[in-house]
């Protein structure tokens, strides 16, 4: 029995497969047939029922669309309508012109229903009524939605570049993964091609109004010919015959062609939100008393005029005035729900204190000011909790090891936009964010200038500036890197935590690191800690790698290079250096991934020769002698970059950990690499030298 069911699912599926396969060239060939082969009058009922049908159908489903892509097959649904109508005008004609000497009923009962129910039997009412149908299709619907494809198409096609750019951003900063950016960077080509698509098929609906008109003046002139010539009806016999018949067929198929439009309007014409243009109207049109009790003080003073049609007014005059009370009352609850779930706690008495009250310091936190609690809140659809997961889970694929989680809570103390940044309770960073804006950066080469709230990048102190979303796209047109406030709360933390690494790693994540490794090489675990070193060594070896942004990945390596020389040399300091010889290769790579001829910065030899000197001596330089390096260096570090090199200075190896620790002061970037750390195999060229003339 179970293998009878899962045949005849398998069956299902193929049949289900087929059919939606075969609809569109079953569609096409029923369209040719229309226009080829004659149809009876009740083959004609059904199609003009059905098409009447299938453009509601598509109305409601652009309606209910939260996003134009939700209905990414528009374009096509438009084409093939179209083509339905104009083959059914063809089926009707022939149908017309053949048979309709015999009667209003001759093309069938629906053409009679137009013709004669809805204009009432007049063909000059008629005229008048598809004439008016007409031109509200051509020139104001049809073309307001041709129109805003254009525009819409333009823009989208104009911001492409910009919407790359913020994917490649977020991609880079660790945001989202590699799936998310292909996703994101389908669902902009996707629109492209719809607002393309979109400006093109407009064109269709256009056409189809144009050739309903001369279809019209066809269909009159032939049936009077027909009816007089072939039939011998007298001219009013002929005109009333053919004409009611023509304004019947004629409505029959502008009342779907104008439905058809509307939707192409609304699809087009729609903001992106969470909800469909219901939703967006009921929402923004009917929330505010004020407007209602404004609407209705109009509409009342126009009842009272003498003349007018006083009941009328009065009525919508009452039904504002109950909306109005409705939405006030509405609020007051809200407002007295708020108070109540706020209300402060019945007195109770004070327990005594004990170890529950001791509250441990967070190694990591995020204090958020009232305007961002949205953003960590995840019954708002706040989106900075799931960056901050992308964060950690970047970094520790990275860096090599896991941060600690990040503990959000909300500061009423704080400004309302304002965000702090803590370590082990001290602060390490702030700054401010606003929701509901965007942060256009200026990387250096934009084109344009923006309104709105100059600032500056939090994470890389670059130029920036708070824009409205409608400026957004003009932004990334300009050549900005725009983001969002939770992407700039999440850089900024991706930042910081880079910076602070070595604070991060305890001896519990040291622990985590050795029990990781220990799985496939236990025996190299087991020799090194604790029999050649400490716990303890071990941890201040990988915070020195932490702290000059050395990846501890390669723990493998690390716990080599130590096995080796643990034995001989005990000064952590000095254990780091003979790890960093080990992890060379990584540590250029990480600098110049792909290049063979490494450009770097040197020391001039007469500084060098005087550094030497001052580390052989006392150990320590002089103060002048220190000032003037830290200038040079500087000086050096800005013409070198400048010119596009990685900020990297190579040194003997015997000065690198003392330079590094000295100039790292003030250029946190600066890489300081000893000439031992360079693989054998690339060549080393000094571009810019310090202390040079």
């Amino acid at each position: 029995m179970k293998g009878l069911s899962q045949l005849i699912n398998q069956r299902n599926w193929m049949n289900d497969v087929s059919m939606k396969l075969l609809a569109g060239p079953l569609l096409i060939l029923m369209i040719l047939g229309m226009m080829i082969l004659p149809l009876p009058p009740f083959a004609l009922d059904l199609l003009f029922t059905f098409n009447i049908a299938l453009s509601i159908m598509v109305l409601l489903v652009s309606m209910f669309a939260e996003k134009p892509l939700d209905f990414a097959a528009f374009p096509a649904v438009l084409l093939f309508t179209t083509l339905l109508r104009l083959s059914l005008n063809v089926a009707s004609t022939r149908v017309v012109l053949m048979e309709g000497h015999e009667g209003g009923d001759a093309a069938g009962k629906v053409i009679e229903a137009f013709g004669t129910f809805l204009v009432g039997g007049n063909f000059a009412v008629g005229l008048v009524v598809f004439l008016i149908l007409v031109i509200i299709n051509f020139m104001v619907i049809t073309k307001g939605a041709g129109r805003i494809a254009e525009v819409g198409a333009r823009f989208v096609l104009d911001a492409m570049p910009g919407k790359q750019m913020a994917i490649d951003a977020d991609l880079n900063a660790g945001l989202i993964g590699e799936d998310d950016a292909k996703k994101r960077r389908a669902e902009v080509a996707q629109e492209a091609d719809f607002y393309g698509s979109m400006d093109g098929a407009s064109k269709f609906v256009r056409g189809d109004a144009v050739a309903g008109l001369v279809i019209m003046v066809v269909n009159i002139i032939g049936g009077l010919l027909i009816g007089m010539m072939q039939h011998d009806l007298g001219f009013a016999d002929a005109a009333r015959t053919y004409t009611l018949l023509t304004i019947g067929d004629g409505l029959v198929a502008q009342i779907p062609a104008l439905v058809i439009s509307t939707a192409a309007g609304v699809t087009v014409s729609r903001v992106n939100t969470e909800q469909d243009v219901g939703q967006q109207m009921i929402s923004q049109l009917f929330v505010n008393p004020q407007v209602m009790i404004l609407a209705a003080m109009v509409m009342g003073l126009l009842g009272l005029v003498p003349g007018m049609p006083n009941f009328v007014f009065l009525l919508f005059t009452a039904l504002l005035g109950g909306l109005a009370w409705y939405l006030i009352r509405r609020k007051e609850q809200t407002l007295v729900k708020e108070e109540v779930s706020a209300a402060p706690p019945q007195i109770q008495e004070t327990p005594e204190a004990s170890w529950e009250d001791v509250q441990l310091v967070d190694t990591l936190g995020l204090e958020v000011g009232h305007r961002l609690i949205p953003l960590v809140d995840s019954r708002q659809k706040g989106e900075l909790l799931g960056r901050i997961k992308s964060v950690r889970k970047k970094f520790a694929q990275e860096v090599g090891f896991l941060p600690p989680v990040v503990h959000i809570r909300d500061n009423l103390e704080l400004p309302p936009n304002t965000y702090v940044l803590s370590m082990k309770g001290a602060e390490i960073g702030r700054a401010e964010a606003q929701t509901g804006k965007w942060l256009a950066i200026d990387p250096g080469q934009v084109s344009g200038e923006l309104q709105g709230t100059p600032t500056q990048d939090p994470a890389f102190g670059l130029p920036a500036v708070w824009i409205d979303a409608n400026q957004r796209e003009h932004a990334q047109v300009y050549g900005y890197t725009v983001v969002d406030a939770s992407t700039v709360i999440a850089t900024h933390l991706n930042h910081l935590l880079h910076r602070h690494s070595p604070e991060m790693l305890g001896r519990q994540e040291v622990q985590k690191l050795l029990d990781k490794l220990g799985e496939d090489q236990k025996s190299l675990v087991e020799e090194v800690v604790p029999k050649s070193i400490t716990l303890t060594v071990l941890q201040r070896i990988l915070q020195n790698l932490l702290d000059e942004d050395v990846s501890i990945r390669d723990m493998r390596t690390v716990l080599d290079t130590l096995a080796e020389y643990a034995g001989q040399q005990k000064d952590p300091n000095e254990l780091t250096a003979l790890v960093r010889i080990a992890l060379g290769r990584a540590i250029t790579q990480q600098w110049f991934a792909g290049q063979d001829t490494l450009h770097v910065m040197g020391l001039d030899a007469q500084l060098e020769q005087v550094l030497l000197q001052a580390m052989n001596g006392n150990g320590a330089m002089e103060p002048g002698l220190a000032d003037t390096l830290m200038n040079q260096a500087q000086q050096a570090l800005e013409k070198h970059e400048g010119s596009g090199e990685a900020p990297v200075l190579v040194v003997q190896h015997s000065l690198r950990a003392v330079l590094s620790r000295f100039l790292r002061r003030r250029m946190r970037h600066l890489v300081v690499m000893s000439q031992a750390e360079i693989p054998d195999d690339r060549t080393l060229r000094v571009t810019t030298l310090v202390g040079g003339r």
